[in-house]
């Protein structure tokens, strides 16, 4: 029973989203427009990130046993 109801949603959601795009083109807006609308929407606020901190330099004495090893 589940199957038949299923397939009466989908044709109404279909029904419903020929009806809207018929309207598009009535009204003469393209895609291209409905995307320029949704594009601020779209874009958020970044908070500013805290640059981390940096780590102490390792001494000088670390690196010179490898100078000897070559």
């Amino acid at each position: 029973m589940g199957q038949q109801h299923n397939k009466t949603i989908k044709r109404r959601r279909l029904k419903a989203y020929k009806a809207r795009k018929k309207a598009l083109v009535r009204a003469g807006v393209g895609r291209s427009k409905i995307s320029l609308k949704s594009a601020p929407k779209a874009a958020k606020k970044v908070a500013a990130k805290k640059p981390a901190a940096k780590k102490a330099a390792k001494p000088a004495a670390a690196a010179a046993p490898e100078a000897v090893a070559e």
